[in-house]
């Protein structure tokens, strides 16, 4: 990527299921590091499909998208990890555990917990890990799909703190149809 701290950039992007309906047109959106940018659309309007076009996991029908080195929140946590393996072994699987111990601490972590599986963790601990994983991949760009949707009130605010706390090293795209959370913590919202 050319500019400095763009960790995104979308030009002109058209995409659709079919051409006679286009979820996305001429749609662009540039994303630095240090930002939190939030898609405000409704469920079902395409907001995990700007996902997977941003992934390179579908291909746009016209426009751009380049993208620094990623990694991803998934909305539900118990479907992101394999049921029998340990959390630690699934992180080790795609990140270097250099550092685990500091961002456990800033994520209020207990570190044996990443010695259990998924299913003996609370949803909060879960998404948690799924965090922790997700920045172990040491990302410039971090697409939160819904992170915080399957949690209670005060989960879903200290999941919202600790991804603030990593702002200075990432931008972050997240995606959700909650207005007042994208109002507390979006330096810009993006409706579609």
């Amino acid at each position: 990527m050319a500019d400095g701290d763009v960790v995104l950039k979308i030009e002109h992007l058209t995409f659709g299921y079919s051409k006679e309906r286009l979820l996305y047109e001429d749609f662009s959106l540039t994303l630095r590091v240090g930002e939190i940018v939030t898609i405000l659309v409704p469920s079902g309007s395409g907001k995990s499909t700007l996902f997977e076009l941003i992934a390179g996991n579908l291909e746009p029908l016209s426009g751009t998208i380049e993208r620094a080195p990623f990694s991803q929140v998934f909305q539900d946590p118990y479907s992101s990890f394999h049921p029998t393996w340990t959390i630690e072994d699934q992180i080790a699987d795609v990140a270097n555990l250099h550092g685990i111990e500091n961002y456990c601490r800033m994520m209020g972590i207990d570190p044996e917990l990443l010695k259990k599986r998924p299913h003996e963790l609370s949803g909060g601990q879960l998404q948690r890990a799924s965090i922790l994983r997700a920045l172990l991949m040491r990302p410039r760009l971090l697409l939160a799909d819904e992170p915080t949707s399957a949690l209670d009130n005060l989960i879903q605010l200290d999941v919202m703190k600790m991804l603030l706390k990593t702002i200075e090293d990432v931008g972050i795209l997240m995606i959700t149809h909650d207005r007042d959370l994208a109002k507390w913590c979006s330096d810009r919202i993006v409706e579609l």
